[in-house]
């Protein structure tokens, strides 16, 4: 069945984030999770569910990633990380990957203005080869223009790999030896995580995964080594704050021990 085609870019959510306080869920401040990351999953079959081409379910993802943005500062997540493409994107069709690029040039060109006003910090984690100059040049200026804000930092993790974030800071540390800056033998992994993309950020608390897989995908694969998971059914066109709180119900609900015992 074919559905009429929709201009995606005409939906907008509200100038302010705020819901209804009413329907915010009470959740225990200090439950809640200081870092969540999602990876933002399921975008090319919700279009061809719809009889559509895949970067209608690109477009069709932007109101709902400022929504998440608006659920997170609403129930009160201080660093949300949204894996926006991957090192391993690269591999898909020329022209896909030339909309990606471009969409994620415009999307951030377009809503800095509304992100300054929410208060969010933009920050990016990834590499810089291979991804485009106007891309990058969007990103700084956008981190330049909000970076004294503090409601939320918001990472926009493109051509971004964990595992390509691990071997960066390790070329960055041997660098340091090289230079007799540090000891080669005095590697310790307090030592990678102060050479990671952000440093300063603290670890993932919680992943969420839409669209029903249950897989990381190379999706900070430092940060989230004790993070708890949730994987949603929702392809992430379909996802907003409702699923969002959701997870963030299962989240504080959970029993973390990092490896210990309870007593």
């Amino acid at each position: 069945m074919a559905f009429e085609h929709v201009d995606y870019k005409s939906l907008d959510v509200p100038a302010a984030p705020f819901s209804d306080p009413s329907i915010i869920p009470d959740f225990p401040k200090d439950k809640v999770p200081r870092h969540v990351g999602v990876i933002m999953d399921g975008n090319g079959r919700w279009a061809k569910q719809r009889g559509l081409i895949r970067t209608d379910g690109h477009q069709a993802a932007e109101p709902v990633v400022f929504d998440t943005i608006a659920a997170a500062i609403e129930c009160g997540v201080r660093y949300l990380s949204l894996y926006t493409f991957s090192t391993e994107n690269w591999k898909r069709s020329p022209q896909e990957v030339r909309f990606l690029m471009g969409f994620s040039r415009d999307i951030i060109h377009r809503r800095v203005a509304q992100m300054d006003k929410w208060g969010v910090r933009v920050r990016w984690a990834g590499r810089r080869p291979r991804l485009w100059k106007s891309v990058i040049d969007e990103l700084e200026m956008a981190m330049e223009r909000t970076k004294n804000n503090k409601v939320i930092d918001v990472v926009f993790c493109i051509n971004y790999g964990g595992r390509a974030e691990i071997a960066d800071a390790c070329a960055d540390i041997a660098r340091e030896v090289r230079a007799g800056k540090i000891k080669g033998d005095r590697v310790t992994e307090k030592m990678i995580a102060e050479h990671l993309y952000n440093p300063d950020i603290p670890d993932c608390d919680l992943v969420i995964r839409t669209s029903g897989e249950q897989r990381t995908s190379n999706f900070l694969a430092w940060q989230a080594a004790y993070a708890e998971y949730d994987f949603v059914p929702e392809l992430f066109p379909d996802y907003g704050r409702e699923a969002f709180w959701r997870s963030i119900d299962h989240y504080i609900h959970r029993d973390r021990r990092f490896g210990g015992v309870k007593k």
